[in-house]
């Protein structure tokens, strides 16, 4: 399908497709370090959000200025920042979820080439009224740095325009997870992920309109489902495409996500009601439950992954780890817990964005489906 292809090429080539948006829009492009950004707010400003999840670099100048336990993406945005490469971006929104990124926040500052930083609190408490005050008062801040970066005043309907185009992207988005897996060989673990990455570098209006459209194609193929074992998998992020290739190497189709870069950004939408958009941006954050990176008193997470394998009869989970992430790596004890209990395979597997070789990983995949298909063997 060629609109998937398209997408699947975005998706490997950002660099090229955030410069031609701005030759062609005249747009200013504002990057968004993960895990969440307010990117509602940077769209209404008439600017560009640019996903920052890192690559597959090779680390030589980020090491003067991060320790060398931070996790590869945080690495990598350091080194694209000091070598030029944000240099089309009028500035860059860094959250502070864990210890790695407040320190990125002050480290941005001191880098000479790089863009203009903005740093951006998230309450921890964000269901307490006084959590959803200070979320707003945060949205509200950085709605005035981002017109001093595109010299545009926000309106507020232009956020609410931009509030409907979010929620119609991530209607969209979930709808083609959902359809996905009856397609195995034409959307296999690695096109999914591209295709749903593909959203971090473009406008998400042009994004829908071409992800609807695969949608349309796709329910007027005949499914392709056929021996695949099926799995949910969890974590910060899946790749590199090294990795995910080895899914379908093994007949294994992705039944869904639990990923922070892929459904965890579109799972909750911008409710209705509300005083203003921004206090419904306050609201939504505080309905995401579920994430290492937000504080969820009651730990849903295990449970939601178990509510995935019921509701799409998948026949195990897949933790996808990656390496030095402080917050998942406190979560999983947790949820591993909960889905042995509930009897269900789970895989442990650490991952980092740049791996010299997959064959450990391709042995334990290997093993892991060998199991699903014959039962766990007793020692």
């Amino acid at each position: 399908m060629d609109k998937i292809l398209e997408l699947v090429q975005i998706a490997q080539n950002p660099e090229k497709t955030i410069g031609e948006t701005i030759r062609r829009t005249g747009k200013k492009a504002v990057g968004c370090f993960p895990p969440y950004a307010a990117e509602e707010v940077i769209y209404a400003a008439g600017a560009l959000p640019v996903g920052l999840w890192g690559g597959q670099t090779d680390i030589s100048r980020a090491t003067i200025y991060l320790q060398t336990f931070c996790c590869s993406i945080m690495k990598a945005n350091v080194e694209y920042g000091l070598t030029g490469k944000y240099k089309a971006l009028s500035a860059v929104v860094i959250p502070t979820f864990c210890d790695t990124l407040k320190c990125i926040g002050e480290v941005w500052k001191t880098m000479a080439d790089a863009p203009k930083s903005i740093t951006f609190v998230y309450p921890q408490n964000r269901k307490l009224d006084a959590g959803k005050e200070f979320m707003e008062s945060e949205l509200l801040r950085l709605q005035k740095e981002i017109e001093a970066s595109t010299g545009k005043t926000v309106k507020e309907e232009d956020l609410e325009n931009s509030i409907a185009i979010y929620n119609e992207y991530r209607k969209a988005a979930r709808e083609f997870v959902s359809l996905s897996p009856d397609f195995p060989k034409t959307i296999t673990a690695t096109v999914r992920h591209n295709v749903l990455k593909a959203a971090f570098f473009m406008d998400k209006a042009e994004y829908t309109s071409k992800l609807k459209s695969i949608i349309e194609e796709l329910k007027t193929k005949k499914p392709e489902r056929g021996t695949e074992k099926s799995v949910v998998i969890t974590g910060l992020l899946a790749e590199p495409d090294e990795f995910l290739d080895l899914f379908a190497e093994h007949n294994i189709l992705i039944a869904a996500d639990d990923l922070v870069q892929e459904s965890k950004q579109f799972r909750v939408d911008v409710p209705a009601g509300g005083s203003s958009a921004l206090n419904r941006l306050a609201l939504r954050v505080a309905e995401m439950d579920g994430c290492s990176l937000l504080y969820d008193y009651g730990k849903s997470r295990g449970q939601k992954i178990i509510d995935l394998v019921k509701k799409t009869k998948a026949d195990g989970v897949v933790v996808s780890m990656l390496k030095f992430c402080d917050p998942e790596e406190f979560d999983y004890p947790i949820y591993k817990k909960e889905i042995e209990k509930a009897g269900i395979p789970i895989l442990y597997v650490e991952i980092e964005q740049k791996m010299d070789s997959v064959e450990q990983l391709r042995t334990r995949i290997q093993t892991f489906v060998e199991m699903l298909n014959n039962g766990p063997v007793d020692n």
